[in-house]
């Protein structure tokens, strides 16, 4: 288990940007709306702490995890977007729903990122209980969120 190994909230500069001017998207889940907040007050923390300005920053409420992809994708198409983050919580349960949600969650974003050319950064928590939902957002293992707003100013200093 990674985050179990190294904290989530952890991070290097190295390869950091200067964002103070770029454009970010975030698409949250209204679904485990406490853990959804909790990724994306980290989100929004690190971003202002690594230089961009609240202004660029944007955030777009989806229903559940399935529709992060076609939230992104909204978000993606615009050119001022520099980059998306996507923000879910999908926990297992006693059904195959569980699966079939990630999977496509996770194969809509990558999509999304290579159609569009921007990174779209998947910060969807898939744990298997409650627990480790909050454990991976705020918790022992720290916030995810700082996790996928250090991807997406590391991804952005690929783009030349």
């Amino acid at each position: 288990m990674a985050s179990a190994l190294k904290s989530l909230s952890e991070y290097t500069k190295k390869k950091n940007i200067d964002i103070s001017e770029k454009k970010f998207a975030v698409v949250i889940s209204e679904y485990n709306p406490k853990i959804t907040e909790s990724l994306y007050g980290a989100v929004i923390e690190t971003l202002l702490k690594e230089g961009a300005k609240e202004a660029n920053i944007y955030r777009e409420d989806v229903p559940g995890a399935f529709e992060l992809t076609f939230g992104a994708q909204l978000m993606a198409e615009e050119e001022e977007i520099d980059a998306v983050i996507c923000l879910g919580c999908v926990i297992q349960g006693e059904t195959k729903h569980f699966d079939f949600i990630c999977d496509a969650v996770a194969h809509g974003v990558t999509n999304v990122s290579l159609k569009y050319n921007k990174p779209v950064i998947f910060g969807l928590l898939t744990p298997n209980t409650e627990q480790q939902a909050y454990d991976r957002a705020g918790g022992k293992h720290g916030n995810k969120g700082v996790e996928a707003a250090v991807a997406a100013i590391k991804m952005l200093g690929m783009k030349k």
